[in-house]
Protein backbone atom coordinates (compact mmCIF):
# COMPACT_ATOMS: atom_id res chain seq x y z
CA UNK A 1 0.00 0.00 0.00
CA UNK A 2 1.33 3.84 -0.54
CA UNK A 3 0.82 6.64 1.56
CA UNK A 4 -0.58 9.46 0.26
CA UNK A 5 0.37 12.74 2.45
CA UNK A 6 0.16 15.97 0.30
CA UNK A 7 -0.11 17.47 -3.39
CA UNK A 8 3.43 18.89 -3.47
CA UNK A 9 7.16 17.37 -3.86
CA UNK A 10 7.39 15.78 -0.71
CA UNK A 11 4.43 13.95 -1.06
CA UNK A 12 5.12 12.64 -4.72
CA UNK A 13 8.26 11.74 -3.47
CA UNK A 14 7.03 10.10 -0.48
CA UNK A 15 4.59 8.45 -2.71
CA UNK A 16 7.53 7.16 -5.07
CA UNK A 17 9.33 5.63 -1.77
CA UNK A 18 6.70 3.95 -0.52
CA UNK A 19 5.43 1.69 -3.67
CA UNK A 20 5.72 -2.05 -3.04
CA UNK A 21 9.22 -3.54 -4.32
CA UNK A 22 7.43 -6.54 -6.44
CA UNK A 23 5.81 -3.86 -8.55
CA UNK A 24 9.23 -2.62 -10.59
CA UNK A 25 10.02 -4.68 -13.01
CA UNK A 26 12.52 -7.46 -13.24
CA UNK A 27 15.06 -6.64 -16.11
CA UNK A 28 16.86 -10.07 -15.94
CA UNK A 29 12.95 -11.90 -15.82
CA UNK A 30 13.68 -14.30 -18.86
CA UNK A 31 9.58 -15.71 -19.02
CA UNK A 32 8.09 -19.00 -17.09
CA UNK A 33 9.72 -22.39 -17.19
CA UNK A 34 9.85 -24.78 -20.47
CA UNK A 35 7.52 -26.99 -18.80
CA UNK A 36 4.96 -24.18 -18.20
CA UNK A 37 5.18 -21.68 -20.95
CA UNK A 38 3.87 -22.57 -24.18
CA UNK A 39 5.35 -21.27 -27.90
CA UNK A 40 3.43 -18.96 -30.31
CA UNK A 41 2.54 -22.17 -32.70
CA UNK A 42 0.84 -24.45 -29.37
CA UNK A 43 -1.48 -21.06 -28.29
CA UNK A 44 -2.56 -20.70 -31.99
CA UNK A 45 -3.03 -24.86 -32.21
CA UNK A 46 -5.66 -23.95 -29.25
CA UNK A 47 -7.15 -20.79 -30.73
CA UNK A 48 -7.74 -22.72 -33.84
CA UNK A 49 -9.07 -26.47 -31.85
CA UNK A 50 -11.29 -23.25 -30.54
CA UNK A 51 -12.59 -22.44 -33.29
CA UNK A 52 -13.42 -25.47 -35.40
CA UNK A 53 -16.50 -26.33 -36.46
CA UNK A 54 -18.53 -28.70 -34.83
CA UNK A 55 -20.36 -29.92 -37.28
CA UNK A 56 -17.22 -30.90 -39.48
CA UNK A 57 -14.53 -31.90 -35.84
CA UNK A 58 -16.24 -33.99 -33.31
CA UNK A 59 -15.35 -36.88 -31.12
CA UNK A 60 -16.05 -40.30 -32.56
CA UNK A 61 -16.76 -43.08 -30.26
CA UNK A 62 -14.90 -46.40 -31.25
CA UNK A 63 -14.96 -48.42 -28.23
CA UNK A 64 -17.62 -51.44 -27.21
CA UNK A 65 -21.48 -50.54 -26.89
CA UNK A 66 -22.60 -49.89 -23.41
CA UNK A 67 -25.22 -52.59 -22.44
CA UNK A 68 -27.51 -51.28 -20.04
CA UNK A 69 -28.30 -53.55 -17.19
CA UNK A 70 -32.43 -54.09 -16.78
CA UNK A 71 -33.93 -52.34 -14.35
CA UNK A 72 -36.09 -54.74 -12.88
CA UNK A 73 -32.37 -56.85 -11.98
CA UNK A 74 -31.29 -53.96 -10.42
CA UNK A 75 -33.95 -53.09 -8.32
CA UNK A 76 -34.10 -57.24 -7.04
CA UNK A 77 -30.88 -56.59 -5.89
CA UNK A 78 -31.05 -53.68 -3.94
CA UNK A 79 -34.16 -55.40 -2.30
CA UNK A 80 -31.87 -58.14 -1.64
CA UNK A 81 -29.34 -56.01 0.23
CA UNK A 82 -32.14 -53.80 1.84
CA UNK A 83 -33.80 -57.24 3.35
CA UNK A 84 -30.17 -58.62 4.56
CA UNK A 85 -29.53 -55.01 6.67
CA UNK A 86 -32.26 -55.27 9.44
CA UNK A 87 -32.13 -52.16 11.29
CA UNK A 88 -30.12 -49.78 11.95
CA UNK A 89 -28.18 -51.08 14.81
CA UNK A 90 -26.95 -53.86 11.91
CA UNK A 91 -26.11 -51.39 9.93
CA UNK A 92 -23.57 -49.81 12.43
CA UNK A 93 -21.98 -52.59 13.06
CA UNK A 94 -21.25 -54.16 9.15
CA UNK A 95 -18.32 -54.29 7.77
CA UNK A 96 -17.70 -53.36 3.75
CA UNK A 97 -14.51 -54.49 2.43
CA UNK A 98 -12.64 -51.93 -0.20
CA UNK A 99 -12.36 -55.02 -2.36
CA UNK A 100 -15.85 -55.72 -2.64
CA UNK A 101 -16.51 -51.49 -3.28
CA UNK A 102 -13.67 -51.81 -5.56
CA UNK A 103 -15.71 -54.74 -7.95
CA UNK A 104 -18.47 -52.34 -7.52
CA UNK A 105 -16.90 -49.31 -8.81
CA UNK A 106 -15.75 -51.21 -12.00
CA UNK A 107 -18.92 -52.59 -12.98
CA UNK A 108 -20.24 -49.09 -12.52
CA UNK A 109 -18.45 -46.08 -12.77
CA UNK A 110 -14.99 -46.69 -13.34
CA UNK A 111 -15.19 -47.15 -17.08
CA UNK A 112 -16.17 -42.86 -17.15
CA UNK A 113 -13.82 -42.49 -14.62
CA UNK A 114 -10.90 -43.91 -16.37
CA UNK A 115 -11.55 -42.32 -19.63
CA UNK A 116 -11.90 -38.72 -18.02
CA UNK A 117 -8.59 -39.36 -16.54
CA UNK A 118 -7.31 -40.47 -19.99
CA UNK A 119 -8.97 -37.34 -21.96
CA UNK A 120 -7.03 -35.26 -19.04
CA UNK A 121 -3.82 -36.72 -20.00
CA UNK A 122 -4.69 -36.64 -23.43
CA UNK A 123 -4.19 -40.02 -24.14
CA UNK A 124 -6.94 -40.52 -26.82
CA UNK A 125 -5.97 -37.15 -29.06
CA UNK A 126 -2.37 -38.44 -29.28
CA UNK A 127 -3.39 -42.15 -30.18
CA UNK A 128 -6.41 -41.87 -32.06
CA UNK A 129 -7.04 -38.20 -33.15
CA UNK A 130 -10.96 -37.13 -32.67
CA UNK A 131 -11.39 -40.92 -31.16
CA UNK A 132 -12.62 -42.52 -27.81
CA UNK A 133 -13.40 -45.34 -26.71
CA UNK A 134 -14.58 -45.95 -22.51
CA UNK A 135 -12.70 -48.77 -21.35
CA UNK A 136 -16.04 -51.55 -20.47
CA UNK A 137 -13.17 -53.88 -19.55
CA UNK A 138 -11.18 -53.39 -16.22
CA UNK A 139 -7.37 -54.52 -16.66
CA UNK A 140 -5.04 -54.94 -13.14
CA UNK A 141 -1.72 -54.97 -14.48
CA UNK A 142 0.96 -55.50 -11.76
CA UNK A 143 5.23 -55.37 -11.98
CA UNK A 144 6.57 -57.95 -9.84
CA UNK A 145 9.48 -56.69 -7.91
CA UNK A 146 12.99 -58.69 -6.76
CA UNK A 147 11.47 -58.51 -3.13
CA UNK A 148 8.68 -60.30 -4.29
CA UNK A 149 6.17 -57.58 -4.10
CA UNK A 150 3.97 -56.51 -6.60
CA UNK A 151 3.47 -52.61 -8.39
CA UNK A 152 0.07 -51.82 -9.75
CA UNK A 153 -0.57 -50.08 -12.84
CA UNK A 154 -3.12 -47.81 -12.37
CA UNK A 155 -4.01 -44.58 -14.58
CA UNK A 156 -0.65 -42.58 -14.54
CA UNK A 157 0.95 -43.52 -11.51
CA UNK A 158 4.72 -42.87 -11.22
CA UNK A 159 6.67 -46.23 -12.22
CA UNK A 160 10.65 -45.87 -12.55
CA UNK A 161 12.25 -47.89 -15.20
CA UNK A 162 14.19 -50.02 -13.23
CA UNK A 163 11.07 -51.33 -11.03
CA UNK A 164 9.20 -51.98 -14.97
CA UNK A 165 12.38 -53.95 -16.38
CA UNK A 166 10.56 -57.52 -16.22
CA UNK A 167 6.92 -58.04 -18.42
CA UNK A 168 4.09 -57.25 -16.06
CA UNK A 169 1.08 -59.97 -15.38
CA UNK A 170 -1.87 -58.65 -17.28
CA UNK A 171 -5.31 -59.99 -15.79
CA UNK A 172 -8.76 -59.14 -17.41
CA UNK A 173 -11.89 -61.21 -17.73
CA UNK A 174 -12.92 -62.65 -21.24
CA UNK A 175 -14.95 -65.39 -22.35
CA UNK A 176 -13.17 -68.58 -23.12
CA UNK A 177 -14.03 -68.58 -26.78
CA UNK A 178 -13.05 -64.39 -27.49
CA UNK A 179 -9.71 -63.23 -28.87
CA UNK A 180 -8.07 -60.22 -27.47
CA UNK A 181 -5.09 -58.22 -28.12
CA UNK A 182 -2.52 -56.21 -25.86
CA UNK A 183 -0.75 -53.28 -26.93
CA UNK A 184 1.69 -51.34 -24.61
CA UNK A 185 2.98 -48.27 -26.53
CA UNK A 186 4.54 -44.87 -25.99
CA UNK A 187 3.60 -42.00 -27.08
CA UNK A 188 6.20 -39.50 -26.09
CA UNK A 189 9.24 -41.90 -26.36
CA UNK A 190 10.44 -42.42 -30.07
CA UNK A 191 14.01 -40.74 -30.26
CA UNK A 192 13.62 -40.29 -34.30
CA UNK A 193 10.38 -39.05 -35.46
CA UNK A 194 7.53 -36.58 -34.22
CA UNK A 195 4.39 -38.09 -34.50
CA UNK A 196 5.43 -41.78 -34.18
CA UNK A 197 5.84 -44.06 -31.23
CA UNK A 198 7.63 -46.44 -30.02
CA UNK A 199 5.96 -50.13 -29.29
CA UNK A 200 7.12 -51.57 -25.96
CA UNK A 201 4.90 -54.75 -26.24
CA UNK A 202 2.45 -56.24 -28.38
CA UNK A 203 0.44 -59.87 -28.06
CA UNK A 204 -1.99 -60.98 -30.35
CA UNK A 205 -4.78 -63.70 -30.73
CA UNK A 206 -5.07 -64.35 -26.88
CA UNK A 207 -7.46 -66.74 -26.34
CA UNK A 208 -10.29 -65.89 -23.45
CA UNK A 209 -7.68 -63.87 -20.61
CA UNK A 210 -4.68 -65.97 -21.34
CA UNK A 211 -1.47 -63.62 -22.05
CA UNK A 212 0.94 -66.22 -21.89
CA UNK A 213 -1.23 -67.75 -24.82
CA UNK A 214 -0.96 -65.61 -27.14
CA UNK A 215 1.38 -64.69 -29.91
CA UNK A 216 4.12 -62.54 -29.11
CA UNK A 217 4.49 -59.88 -31.81
CA UNK A 218 6.93 -57.62 -30.31
CA UNK A 219 8.55 -58.93 -27.39
CA UNK A 220 8.76 -56.98 -24.45
CA UNK A 221 10.95 -53.60 -23.94
CA UNK A 222 11.37 -51.63 -20.73
CA UNK A 223 10.78 -47.65 -20.40
CA UNK A 224 13.33 -45.88 -21.04
CA UNK A 225 12.66 -41.71 -20.87
CA UNK A 226 16.26 -40.45 -21.92
CA UNK A 227 17.34 -37.60 -19.29
CA UNK A 228 16.00 -34.27 -19.26
CA UNK A 229 12.51 -35.30 -21.47
CA UNK A 230 10.55 -35.61 -18.24
CA UNK A 231 7.44 -38.08 -17.45
CA UNK A 232 6.76 -40.24 -20.66
CA UNK A 233 3.16 -41.97 -20.76
CA UNK A 234 3.51 -45.72 -21.26
CA UNK A 235 0.10 -47.01 -22.69
CA UNK A 236 -1.61 -50.41 -22.12
CA UNK A 237 -4.19 -51.32 -24.67
CA UNK A 238 -6.56 -53.97 -24.82
CA UNK A 239 -8.44 -54.46 -28.10
CA UNK A 240 -11.42 -57.17 -28.71
CA UNK A 241 -10.96 -59.26 -31.79
CA UNK A 242 -13.63 -60.42 -34.27
CA UNK A 243 -11.65 -63.40 -35.30
CA UNK A 244 -7.92 -64.60 -35.86
CA UNK A 245 -5.96 -62.16 -37.24
CA UNK A 246 -2.64 -62.34 -39.26
CA UNK A 247 -0.27 -59.78 -37.55
CA UNK A 248 3.23 -60.95 -39.43
CA UNK A 249 3.08 -57.33 -40.64
CA UNK A 250 3.96 -56.23 -37.48
CA UNK A 251 5.99 -59.20 -36.19
CA UNK A 252 9.53 -58.22 -35.25
CA UNK A 253 12.63 -60.89 -33.92
CA UNK A 254 12.96 -61.22 -30.14
CA UNK A 255 14.46 -59.13 -28.71
CA UNK A 256 14.44 -56.13 -31.01
CA UNK A 257 16.49 -54.11 -29.15
CA UNK A 258 16.84 -51.51 -32.79
CA UNK A 259 14.75 -48.74 -31.81
CA UNK A 260 13.85 -48.08 -35.44
CA UNK A 261 11.91 -51.53 -35.63
CA UNK A 262 9.57 -50.37 -32.69
CA UNK A 263 8.41 -47.63 -34.66
CA UNK A 264 4.67 -48.03 -33.92
CA UNK A 265 1.97 -45.71 -35.38
CA UNK A 266 -1.45 -46.60 -32.94
CA UNK A 267 -4.18 -44.50 -35.32
CA UNK A 268 -2.92 -46.14 -38.72
CA UNK A 269 -2.86 -49.67 -37.02
CA UNK A 270 -6.37 -49.21 -35.91
CA UNK A 271 -7.53 -47.55 -39.04
CA UNK A 272 -6.19 -51.05 -40.96
CA UNK A 273 -7.41 -53.46 -38.16
CA UNK A 274 -10.86 -51.19 -37.24
CA UNK A 275 -13.06 -53.77 -38.85
CA UNK A 276 -11.55 -56.98 -36.47
CA UNK A 277 -10.87 -55.28 -33.54
CA UNK A 278 -12.30 -52.87 -30.89
CA UNK A 279 -10.98 -51.02 -28.31
CA UNK A 280 -12.12 -52.21 -24.84
CA UNK A 281 -9.50 -51.82 -22.25
CA UNK A 282 -7.06 -48.89 -21.31
CA UNK A 283 -4.63 -48.92 -18.45
CA UNK A 284 -0.87 -46.46 -18.68
CA UNK A 285 1.63 -45.37 -16.10
CA UNK A 286 4.25 -42.47 -16.41
CA UNK A 287 8.25 -42.93 -16.12
CA UNK A 288 11.37 -41.02 -15.87
CA UNK A 289 14.82 -40.87 -15.86
CA UNK A 290 16.65 -42.64 -13.33
CA UNK A 291 19.95 -43.93 -12.87
CA UNK A 292 19.58 -47.60 -14.15
CA UNK A 293 19.46 -45.99 -17.99
CA UNK A 294 22.77 -45.31 -18.21
CA UNK A 295 23.86 -48.97 -18.17
CA UNK A 296 20.70 -50.22 -19.84
CA UNK A 297 21.54 -47.22 -22.98
CA UNK A 298 25.17 -48.63 -23.35
CA UNK A 299 24.72 -52.28 -22.72
CA UNK A 300 21.77 -53.39 -24.19
CA UNK A 301 20.74 -50.65 -26.42
CA UNK A 302 24.13 -50.27 -27.37
CA UNK A 303 24.43 -46.98 -27.84
CA UNK A 304 25.12 -43.32 -26.42
CA UNK A 305 22.65 -42.47 -24.03
CA UNK A 306 20.84 -39.12 -25.22
CA UNK A 307 20.56 -36.30 -22.53
CA UNK A 308 18.51 -33.52 -23.10
CA UNK A 309 18.60 -29.63 -22.12
CA UNK A 310 16.47 -26.54 -22.64
CA UNK A 311 18.73 -24.08 -24.88
CA UNK A 312 17.43 -20.95 -22.60
CA UNK A 313 17.95 -17.60 -25.01
CA UNK A 314 20.10 -15.09 -23.88
CA UNK A 315 18.67 -12.08 -21.77
CA UNK A 316 18.03 -8.99 -23.70
CA UNK A 317 20.48 -5.84 -23.15
CA UNK A 318 19.90 -2.82 -24.41
CA UNK A 319 22.62 -1.00 -26.73
CA UNK A 320 25.07 0.74 -24.64
CA UNK A 321 25.57 4.43 -24.20
CA UNK A 322 27.99 6.96 -23.21
CA UNK A 323 26.23 8.22 -19.91
CA UNK A 324 23.74 5.81 -18.96
CA UNK A 325 21.04 7.06 -16.85
CA UNK A 326 19.73 6.14 -13.37
CA UNK A 327 21.54 2.82 -13.59
CA UNK A 328 24.63 1.97 -11.02
CA UNK A 329 27.33 1.91 -13.20
CA UNK A 330 29.32 -1.14 -11.97
CA UNK A 331 26.09 -3.22 -12.99
CA UNK A 332 25.54 -1.68 -16.13
CA UNK A 333 29.27 -2.39 -17.10
CA UNK A 334 28.96 -6.64 -16.44
CA UNK A 335 26.25 -6.65 -18.32
CA UNK A 336 28.54 -6.12 -21.50
CA UNK A 337 31.68 -7.79 -20.04
CA UNK A 338 32.88 -10.86 -21.14
CA UNK A 339 31.06 -14.07 -18.35
CA UNK A 340 34.88 -15.63 -18.32
CA UNK A 341 36.42 -12.41 -16.99
CA UNK A 342 34.06 -11.60 -14.31
CA UNK A 343 34.40 -15.64 -13.40
CA UNK A 344 38.23 -14.92 -13.23
CA UNK A 345 38.01 -11.94 -11.05
CA UNK A 346 35.98 -14.08 -8.48
CA UNK A 347 38.56 -17.01 -8.61
CA UNK A 348 41.12 -14.31 -7.92
CA UNK A 349 39.50 -12.74 -4.75
CA UNK A 350 38.49 -16.37 -3.75
CA UNK A 351 42.09 -17.52 -4.07
CA UNK A 352 43.34 -14.71 -2.13
CA UNK A 353 41.08 -16.02 1.32
CA UNK A 354 42.36 -19.56 0.81
CA UNK A 355 45.64 -20.87 1.83
CA UNK A 356 45.99 -24.30 1.72
CA UNK A 357 48.61 -24.34 5.20
CA UNK A 358 46.56 -22.74 7.39
CA UNK A 359 42.85 -23.23 8.48
CA UNK A 360 40.09 -21.73 7.35
CA UNK A 361 39.24 -18.50 8.99
CA UNK A 362 35.96 -18.62 10.81
CA UNK A 363 32.78 -16.66 9.28
CA UNK A 364 31.82 -13.51 11.32
CA UNK A 365 28.52 -14.11 13.52
CA UNK A 366 26.97 -10.41 12.33
CA UNK A 367 28.43 -9.35 8.63
CA UNK A 368 26.57 -5.73 8.64
CA UNK A 369 28.35 -4.93 11.64
CA UNK A 370 31.74 -4.93 10.87
CA UNK A 371 32.96 -1.48 10.33
CA UNK A 372 33.03 0.16 6.86
CA UNK A 373 35.16 2.78 5.40
CA UNK A 374 32.74 5.68 4.72
CA UNK A 375 35.74 6.73 1.74
CA UNK A 376 35.07 4.59 -0.53
CA UNK A 377 32.38 4.66 -2.76
CA UNK A 378 29.13 3.59 -2.46
CA UNK A 379 29.10 0.84 -5.24
CA UNK A 380 32.24 -0.92 -3.66
CA UNK A 381 30.54 -0.77 -0.66
CA UNK A 382 27.63 -2.74 -1.49
CA UNK A 383 30.20 -5.38 -3.48
CA UNK A 384 31.71 -5.33 0.03
CA UNK A 385 28.31 -6.56 1.82
CA UNK A 386 27.39 -8.61 -0.94
CA UNK A 387 30.59 -10.62 -0.57
CA UNK A 388 30.47 -10.59 3.15
CA UNK A 389 26.51 -11.87 3.40
CA UNK A 390 27.58 -14.17 -0.05
CA UNK A 391 24.64 -12.70 -2.13
CA UNK A 392 24.86 -13.58 -6.30
CA UNK A 393 27.73 -14.03 -7.52
CA UNK A 394 29.51 -14.30 -3.71
CA UNK A 395 27.81 -17.34 -3.24
CA UNK A 396 30.40 -19.86 -3.36
CA UNK A 397 32.90 -18.13 -1.95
Amino acid sequence: MSLLINQGKLGRSLLLLTQPLFLQPNRELRGKAPDVARSLKQRLDEISRAERDPNLHFKVNIGLPHLKPSRGAEYSCRQKILQSRKGLQSLSNEQISLEEIRKEWLKTSAPFHIKSVAEHYNIFEDLFGEAFFVPRIPLSIKYEQPDGSNLPVYFGNQIKPKEAAVAPSVVFEGDPSSLWSLVLTNPDGHLGEKDAECLHWFIGNIPGNDIKKGEEIVSYLQPFPPRGTGSQRLVFILYKQEKLIDFSSYRKSAPCLELANRTFHMKKFYKEMQDFITPAGLSFFQSDWDDSLTEFFHKKLNMQEPIYDFDFPEPYRRPPVWFPKKAPFNLYLDKHRDPKQISKELLLKRMKTVDPFEPKKPEPKYPNALPEDNKLPSWVRVEIRKQRLKWGRYSDM
